[in-house]
């Protein structure tokens, strides 16, 4: 009978150290930013990081230790707990209104504390989507025009209730979430190049036809403008003034906890959008660059243990959470840095966010939890052990 430090040693041979050692690195990255970025602000943002990191943890450990396969399995219970909480916060979350038109019901309440929910029907949905992959492949029809298209009725389902909450920030992570997937599972090309022709299309057209909120227009057109004196400065402030905050830092930075602009909270923001922004003055170009060193690194892991997975529900799970990450890190830094308008969209693990970083960290758990279900790993070394104790074999 092993004993409990076996099992301890055992655990920790499956996993995929370097994914914990980079998750680590990044949490305490930071949480250095957001102490800094607290001194503007009355609250303790640090303080929430650290409590959302250390239940994030602890879940994805749980995480773990249960094969992945077994959450596919449930996941008709996984999908309509999720179609649930996204309309139960469509109808009855409080609005959350600001400047331009934005009019947005995302949140909810809960024991006081506001919940994103739709961070949490992100892991859902890389669960359920993975399911729906692992069935197509198992039948060969993944080439199926019919089939493709219901993949892509499967993605329209949380982004339109996503935008129908007034968030199209992470309706768009959704749908990169399923472009990923969809090009893991081994989707054929012609169907992405319809996808790229589609939106070539649609989006000139619906800016001619007015669907686009006149917010949307404004934030698209601000980021032309930033250097224009005659533009409305309210419109522009909050790129220029990170742009700005950015560029101050130089190539080492003013020195953590030292930047005069970050204690101001000149940054609208600077604790979760423009995370990014404390990061460039205050540890400079140099600090930027650990920062997106980090994540890339984290993202290389991720697809390591995409290759690693024994089947396609697997593979399709790691690629969704690659997608999550690679789209929020890629939308929110070319916002900060005004190559991209303004979208609302967090830098992952970074920003401040209980339910968001929580769930990313689950995100995290199911990862490993598919690296350490490997096909030649820890489970077939248990198993030939067990085996082998038995005098099954040799």
């Amino acid at each position: 009978m092993p004993t409990l430090l076996d099992r301890c040693r055992n655990y920790f041979r499956r996993t995929n150290k370097v994914l914990w050692i980079i998750a680590f690195a990044i949490s305490c990255y930071s949480l250095i930013l957001l102490k800094s970025a607290e001194r503007a602000y009355n609250s303790s943002y640090f303080k929430t990081q650290l409590v959302a990191m250390i239940l994030g943890y602890g879940v994805a450990f749980l995480i773990t230790l249960i094969d992945y396969r077994e959450f596919t399995n449930f996941w008709y219970l996984i999908a309509g707990f999720c179609v649930f909480l996204m309309i139960y916060t469509l109808l009855f979350a409080d609005a959350v209104q600001s400047a331009g038109g934005v009019n947005a019901r995302a949140w909810i309440t809960i024991g006081g504390r506001s919940f994103q929910p739709s961070e949490l029907v992100k892991i859902g949905f890389m669960i359920t989507f993975a399911k729906h992959i692992e069935v197509l492949k198992r039948y060969e029809k993944l080439e199926s025009f019919l089939q493709v298209a219901l993949l892509g009725v499967h993605a329209l389902i949380p982004v339109l209730l996503c935008h129908a909450q007034g968030d199209d920030g992470a309706a768009m992570i959704f749908f990169c979430m399923f472009l990923a997937m969809s090009f893991g599972a081994g989707v054929q090309l012609r169907y992405f190049a319809g996808v790229i022709l589609t939106i070539v299309v649609a989006v000139p057209l619906a800016w001619k036809l007015d669907l686009l909120a006149e917010y949307q227009k404004i934030r698209f057109t601000a980021m032309f403008h930033l250097d224009d004196p005659n533009f409305d400065p309210d419109i522009i402030y909050q790129q220029v003034q990170g742009r700005t905050s950015i560029g101050s830092g130089q190539f080492f930075g003013r020195g953590l906890f030292h930047g005069p602009r970050v204690s101001s909270g000149i940054v609208p923001f600077q604790h979760s959008d423009y995370i990014f922004s404390v990061a460039g003055e205050e540890l400079g170009f140099v600090g930027c660059c650990l920062l997106i060193a980090l994540l890339l690194a984290l993202l290389i892991t991720i697809l390591y243990c995409s290759k690693q997975a024994r089947d396609a529900s697997g593979t399709c799970i790691c690629f969704g959470f690659f997608g999550l990450v690679a789209s929020q890190a890629f939308f929110n830094i070319g916002m900060c840095l005004a190559l991209l308008p303004v979208m609302g969209v967090t830098l992952p693990f970074f920003s401040a966010g209980g339910s968001s970083a929580m769930c990313l960290y689950f995100g995290l758990g199911f990862v490993q939890n598919v690296y350490m279900h490997r096909p030649n790993g820890g489970e077939r070394t248990m198993l030939r052990k067990d085996y082998a104790l038995r005098g099954v074999v040799g």
